[in-house]
């Protein structure tokens, strides 16, 4: 059976949910993701696992909205990849990443490059860009 600390991690890294992306939703670490890759993998767990307040706190506050709607009843979400993850300087760099989802025995693929800014030693998910999939 498993535990918290025993949990996978939802974004694929093969760690534990507690040692990797569950560390900045709650705890000593909350909210202090160390670069944009490590915000996003623990955005798109939060996603997987439903933690609204932690999307909500880790998206910038210039265009972050007022809420964030639950996941729909039935949505699996199947895997993260990340394909790049490129610093411009020292507070703004970028992710893309492909998510994978499953609804209503629909498979869906979100493919995304997002930006980040790090606001006083913070990192915050600013915007993205739909990619078509390649």
């Amino acid at each position: 059976m498993n535990t918290p600390d025993t949990l996978p991690c939802p974004c694929g890294s093969g760690r534990t949910l507690q040692a990797c992306c569950g560390r900045y939703h709650a705890g000593e670490l909350a909210g202090q993701a160390p670069d944009a890759e490590a915000l996003m993998r623990s955005r798109y767990s939060a996603f997987v696992l439903d933690r609204l307040d932690y999307l909500l706190a880790s998206w910038h506050p210039d265009t972050r909205p007022a809420s964030i709607e639950p996941n729909e009843p039935g949505l699996r979400w199947l895997g993260l990849e990340v394909k790049r993850h490129q610093r411009q300087d020292a507070d703004h760099a970028t992710v893309e990443f492909v998510a994978r989802s499953k609804l209503g025995g629909r498979a869906h693929r979100l493919h995304e490059i997002s930006r980040f800014e790090r606001i006083d030693g913070r990192w915050y998910y600013l915007d993205g860009n739909l990619s078509p999939s390649r």
